[in-house]
């Protein structure tokens, strides 16, 4: 039996395009899961803009992949912006009490 940080060979197929990936083992279910996501866009978006290549599906499917990792990361940013000041207050109100 594998190991979880032991790398996989495993065939993804995406577009109906195979590409032959080495993975971590605990990984994989996780790139399987991508992959399925990436293949439900790129039908979705030829179902919206019929006519165009698979290389221009793959595009926005990458567009829209980045934006939405670049509005995860904005919030968590300002999760963690938030979490900062609450420790602040919290210190304070802590400190307040101690004296």
């Amino acid at each position: 039996m594998a190991e979880k940080n032991e790398a996989v060979n495993i065939n993804v197929l995406i577009a109906e395009r195979l590409y032959p990936l080495k993975v971590l083992k605990s990984d994989e279910e996780k790139v399987h899961s991508a992959v399925k996501l990436v293949n439900e866009k790129i039908k979705e978006y030829q179902t919206l803009y019929d006519g165009k290549d698979k290389q221009d599906y793959m595009a926005m499917c990458l567009l829209n992949f980045a934006v939405e990792h670049e509005n995860l990361q904005n919030a968590q940013e300002e999760n963690n912006r938030l979490m900062d000041e609450k420790m602040t207050e919290l210190e304070e109100v802590l400190s307040g009490a101690a004296k």
